[in-house]
């Protein structure tokens, strides 16, 4: 079997201040990975970074100058880059009816503008000519979200569902440019993280379920294996898709959800 050790490569981790990113950032340090944490929150994301033994950035991702600076940077202090995480995401739930524009602006700035942007700089980093050049492999976090019907996340579910369209189609284009970069995504199911846990207070809050209890018992009740998922659980999916045990699996689409999407 081949191995999951990534010892040589080097990743970028967005959103990786806390939550399911800072997972992530620590899966890949422990199998190996020079850890390059990006994060709009400084400090968090310093301390990270120093935790385990990485790099830091700062890094807006919805802003284009911001991945210029952020992926030089990484590629400066690592040494190059191999591996790419577009985890940073918002969520904001409400009824269909009663959607705020700017929310919906947000999340598809964040989640979409952000994960593209991530693609593209990915791309012209790893692929040939770039600064790192080697090719390598983007990882981008979709969510259970975009395989279910589940009330009052309709705008996030969608740009969750964009997420995982970006991924099959940058697979495609990195195949048919030779840019020798694997492209594939992941689907979380519902983890106690502080969004996880917003989620659920955002179901009482709206009269979805009795209590935020109530909301994940349903959640519980959707998933075969009968239980919410772990930090570890979708930070041990990366660092599988991140290794050569991965090599040939490219533009999918990986549910972390315990069958919560079936």
């Amino acid at each position: 079997m081949t191995s999951l050790d990534l010892t040589g490569r080097r990743a970028l981790v967005t959103g990786a201040a806390q939550g399911l990113g800072e997972g992530m950032a620590r899966a890949l340090a422990a199998a190996g990975a020079t850890v390059v944490v990006a994060d709009v929150q400084d400090e968090l994301g310093g301390k990270v970074a120093e935790s385990v033994g990485g790099h830091f950035v700062h890094l807006d991702v919805t802003d284009e100058s911001s991945w210029e600076a952020a992926v030089g940077s990484a590629v400066e202090q690592a040494g190059g880059l191999d591996v790419l995480v577009n985890n940073a995401g918002v969520e904001i739930s409400d009824l269909i009816m009663n959607v705020d524009p700017d929310d919906v602006r947000r999340m598809l700035e964040v989640n979409v503008l952000g994960t593209t942007l991530g693609i593209k700089h990915a791309f012209r980093t790893m692929g040939p000519g770039g600064a790192a050049g080697a090719g390598g492999v983007v990882i981008n976090v979709s969510s259970v979200a975009a395989t279910i019907a589940f009330p009052a996340i309709s705008a996030y579910s969608a740009t969750k569902s964009a997420v995982d369209r970006l991924t099959r189609v940058a697979a495609m284009e990195s195949g048919k440019l030779g840019l020798g970069i694997r492209v594939n995504c992941v689907y979380p199911g519902l983890v106690p993280t502080e969004m996880g846990a917003g989620l659920a207070n955002d179901m009482a809050r709206l009269g979805l379920f009795g209590s935020a209890e109530e909301a994940v018992g349903a959640v519980v009740e959707l998933t075969p294996s009968g239980r919410l998922g772990t930090v570890e659980d979708m930070a041990d999916a990366v660092v599988f898709l991140a290794s050569d045990a991965a090599k040939f699996v490219n533009g999918i689409g990986l549910p972390v959800d315990g069958g919560m999407g079936m």
